[in-house]
């Protein structure tokens, strides 16, 4: 009979643990707010990095998500809803960055608050937008563009000294 009471008990912290780490989940990933916010658009140019479900930020705090994504087949842009939680005021001349966390961090999408006196309705556009910038495009434009340099240094150091052999 106790080895029954000890596989019950042992089940009830297994289970205590599993519910405790869903409600963490939840409230850590916001998914219990739900409707909490107001949408905008951006369209921007490429949104490498970012996808559905990705930050919303206003000075390194998260004010929203991105709840859509899709391309524009007449301007070849990404468009995007994101979600901002209410209560929270843009300015209407604020612009959206796509940034980094760091080398090796994720993307998400950074406001830049502007100084107007008005701020954004929901459903507005943002119309200031700046999109991802690649690292492997900028290591390759690095890389090329210092091969060329020294190669056209070195080209040129051989036929200084083909001329004075």
């Amino acid at each position: 009979m106790s080895h029954n009471t000890t596989e019950v008990l042992v089940g009830g912290v297994v289970l205590a643990a599993a519910i405790s780490f869903a409600v963490y989940a939840g409230q850590t990933t916001g998914f219990g707010r739900g409707g909490g916010g107001y949408p905008l658009t951006a369209s921007f140019r490429s949104l490498e990095g970012v996808t559905v479900g990705t930050d919303v930020r206003l000075a390194g705090v998260k004010i929203g998500t991105v709840t859509d994504m899709e391309l524009n087949p007449q301007t070849y842009r990404a468009d995007t809803t994101l979600s901002i939680l209410k209560g929270i005021e843009i300015p209407d001349d604020s612009s959206a960055v796509v940034s980094s966390e760091g080398l090796l961090g994720g993307n998400f999408v950074e406001i830049m608050p502007g100084g107007s006196p008005e701020n954004f309705n929901p459903g507005s556009e943002i119309i200031d937008t700046q999109g991802s910038v690649s690292l492997i495009s900028l290591l390759l434009k690095f890389v090329s563009g210092g091969g060329s340099s020294s190669s056209s240094s070195s080209s040129s150091s051989s036929s200084d000294s083909g001329a004075t052999e």
